[in-house]
């Protein structure tokens, strides 16, 4: 069927064209006559110049024939007929898609073309000589456009699409604009012309078939009936017609809430029980409107409208659960009154005007509160009470009285005491039927000015409920302290110092606290009024000045002064205090400043001159130098040998020691490196004493059985041999277990404190051999047929 839609358009097409533009030939779609134009002047007919005459081809895209699609044809007038002229094709597309007959001129396209990746190629055609190859006419621009045929369908690119829409909407309220776009040639035909239309959402939404607007198509949509709908939106090409294609998208619509539902209780009353013991600010009960729409349109307020507890409860809303929270106001008392009604409004916080006609925002309900009766601990007539007790007041005195009761009906006698956590010295007591507070012991404001403590009120029928009060007690202030310096003062007087002059400007501090306040008066006590050096004087500010009566003073007669001061308060009694001021002579330089004072002065006046302190220093030295020679004596001393005399007599003493040996562990009395490293080196066999026998006799025997390790044999006896040739070891005996824990041990007992006690013929003859050092060995042993011998 592409053969006769070619051939229709061969024919057709032109002829359209001709009768269009004339015999210019103008946009030939399937072929192309190449034209030249002459043209002269009066008459005479002269050639001029030659040119080609077209404008552009066509093709169809998309050609799925066998043999290449011709497009056009290319003629030249030079062009006889006699083979001397061929054509030339060159631009877009040359020989790889389009090709020429360089002898007739036919174009043709050798490949399937696509108007959506190319929709039109530009190229030149040139005729030449053929055996020459030089231009025969000049060369000549065209173009082949491709002609689109509806070979994309419509797509969606932004989809799927998402929308939300309120719920209750109007019809005709626009939901979403779907856009759909077509690939094909938008100015030729109807390929790219899309309609549109809802293949599943009907009858809820409607899509206009040319703009792609999605719109409601029902009133009264409710979200709490259905939130949420799919649509199924197409767009087809060719205006909707048989044939076009066509493509689909999806989208989700969601109905968003409006506040369209009042609110309402599910029960129309409740019942809580509330325990009379429930503090002030504790939740009660708990009540709920239901709302079926969410969001701030559920938002709800609550109000007690009536009842018999308006002032006793208050009702909030929960921000999180949207509950009405009755909370308490004041406290509750069972024996007062037992059970409370309210009434409760809950209504919409925010109400959408639009929806009132559906009724009233808002719903009541009666609560009812029944008091549950508690065993109550007692209850102070006052929580906190304040009394003041003087200072001066002795022993047992009554301070003040305190009532507790039994709240509940049994109404229990009560017994009161001192939380001694708060009196811990005692201070106070207090009856414990009465309630009497009296004070224990004397007190003293100026230590502690208020006490704090806490009484405790017990049911006698029941101890475990047990009330608490506070107690204030003020300690009125009397006089009973006198008036003392404010400082410890350093008052310094300049040998300079000329008479009537202010050396030190005094006050006073009290530790009682008149209600008048403080009032001091200074004088000089009487043994010190008729001085001759100092004067005092009153500045009524409670403060005075200390002057000089005459100048002239030195350290060298005197370095420092004593001046009594006699200050008195304006207490009832008064009380009054002696306090000594000093005052050290100085030397001052120029602007007053103090320079030395009385260093020089203390000595000259304790008799010591130049040379006794220098006879005292030399002493000193002469101590010290008699203590380094004594320490270095005693370090000098030779300590006595450890190598016995001849005169002294030898014993062998064994010192039994019942402690437990430490076992491995135990590093401070044997080596236990040794007994691990049985490969020891044997490097002082060559080392041997100068008064020893190189040939050492055997000083181990033994009736029984060697042992059957010869490693362990050989180290017992490397261990001997160095113990007798250590030129460092002491020439007495000592004794050194080599012993092995338990029972079959080939090695035995290797001491030779048995040695003797067995069949044994030792020679210790050899021990007079060994020079004079064991002259007493020899002695003792070297004709002696018994003995001991200790093995070192």
């Amino acid at each position: 069927w592409w053969t006769s839609v070619i051939s229709v358009l061969t024919v057709l097409v032109p002829l359209w064209e001709m009768g269009c533009s004339g015999l210019t030939l103008n946009s030939v779609p399937l072929h192309q006559v190449g034209m030249y134009q002459r043209s002269g002047e009066g008459g005479a007919h002269h050639r001029q110049r030659r040119s080609w005459v077209w404008n552009q081809f066509f093709v169809l895209e998309e050609y799925m024939g066998d043999e290449p699609l011709y497009v056009g044809k290319l003629h030249s007038d030079v062009d006889k007929g006699e083979g001397q002229v061929k054509y030339v094709l060159n631009g877009e597309g040359a020989t790889s898609i389009f090709t020429i007959d360089e002898n007739t001129g036919d174009i043709h396209a050798t490949k399937r073309l696509d108007r959506e990746e190319q929709p039109y190629y530009t190229l030149r055609a040139q005729a030449r000589h053929r055996h020459t190859n030089l231009p025969v006419e000049p060369e000549s621009e065209f173009v082949i456009k491709v002609q689109d045929i509806n070979d994309n369908e419509p797509k969606f690119l932004d989809g799927p699409y998402s929308a939300r829409v309120p719920e209750m909407s109007p019809v005709g309220t626009s939901v979403v604009t779907v856009v759909a776009t077509d690939a094909d040639d938008p100015t030729y035909g109807n390929s790219a012309r899309v309609v549109y239309s809802i293949l599943e959402g009907q009858p809820y939404f409607s899509v206009e078939p040319r703009t792609g607007v999605v719109r409601t198509a029902l009133p009264n949509m409710d979200r709490e009936a259905r939130e949420q709908y799919l649509l199924v939106i197409q767009a087809k090409d060719m205006v909707g017609q048989m044939g076009g294609l066509s493509g689909t998208t999806s989208v989700t619509v969601t109905l968003t809430d409006v506040n369209d539902n009042p609110p309402h209780f599910s029960r129309k009353s409740y019942q809580f029980s509330v325990p009379e013991s429930l503090p002030v600010a504790t939740t009660v009960a708990k009540v709920k409107a239901l709302d079926s729409d969410v969001g701030p349109n559920a938002e709800m307020e609550y109000r007690i409208v009536d009842g018999d507890g308006l002032g006793l409860f208050r009702i909030t809303p929960d921000p999180d659960t949207q509950e009405g929270l009755i909370t308490l106001q004041k406290g509750l008392d069972f024996e007062t009154k037992s059970s409370y009604t309210l009434r409760v409004e809950a209504s919409n916080r925010n109400i959408d005007l639009r929806f009132l006609s559906l009724g009233p925002f808002s719903d009541t309900a009666t609560v009812r509160l029944n008091v549950q009766n508690v065993d109550e601990p007692p209850v102070f007539s006052s929580p906190f009470s304040k009394m003041v007790i003087s200072e001066e007041a002795t022993v047992g005195t009554t301070i003040g009285t305190i009532f507790a009761h039994d709240p509940d009906s049994t109404n229990s006698p009560i017994r009161y005491s001192i939380d001694r956590n708060t009196d811990l010295e005692r201070f106070f007591n207090i009856d414990a039927t009465t309630g009497v507070i009296s004070t224990a012991k004397p007190l003293d404001r100026e230590v502690n000015a208020v006490h704090n403590i806490t009484i405790f009120a017990t049911e006698i029928l029941d101890p475990l409920q047990v009330g608490k009060g506070v107690v204030l007690i003020t300690v009125t202030d009397i006089n009973d302290n006198a008036p003392v310096f404010a400082i410890e003062y350093e008052t310094y007087l300049c040998e300079s110092a000329r008479p009537g002059q202010v050396i030190e400007t005094i006050s006073a501090v009290d530790r009682d606290q008149p209600q008048s306040g403080h009032r001091f008066f200074f004088s000089l006590t009487a043994e010190a009024a008729g001085n001759l050096n100092f004067t005092l004087r009153d500045n009524k500010d409670n403060t005075a000045s200390v002057l000089t009566k005459r100048g002239g003073f030195q350290r060298r007669h005197q370095n420092v002064y004593r001046l009594p001061v006699l200050i008195m308060d304006n207490g009832s009694p008064a009380l009054s205090s002696t306090n000594t001021l000093s005052i050290r002579v100085c030397d001052c330089d120029p602007d007053g400043i103090p320079q030395s004072c009385g260093s020089e002065n203390s000595m000259l006046s304790a008799g010591l001159s130049t040379g006794a302190l220098i006879a005292i220093l030399a002493c000193i030295l002469t101590l010290l130098v008699l203590v380094l020679l004594i320490i270095t004596m005693q370090r000098r001393r030779k300590k006595e040998p450890l190598i016995l005399d001849e005169e002294r007599d030898v014993r062998e003493n064994i010192v039994r020691y019942d402690d437990e040996g430490g076992g491995e562990e135990d590093t401070e009395a044997f080596d236990m490196v040794a007994l691990r490293n049985l490969n020891v080196v044997r490097e002082s066999g060559s080392k041997n004493r100068r008064d020893v026998t190189p040939e050492v006799p055997t000083l181990f025997s033994s009736s029984r059985p060697p042992p059957d390790n010869g490693i362990f044999r050989e180290f017992i006896w490397d261990r001997l041999k160095e113990a007798d040739v250590d030129l460092s070891a002491p020439p007495y005996d000592s004794l050194q277990t080599y012993a092995f824990e338990g029972s079959g041990s080939a090695a035995e007992s290797l001491s030779s404190l048995d040695s003797l006690s067995m069949d044994s013929e030792q020679n210790y003859d050899y021990l007079s051999d060994w020079g004079p050092r064991f002259k007493k060995l020899a002695d003792l042993y070297g004709h002696s047929d018994g003995g001991n011998l200790f093995v070192s």
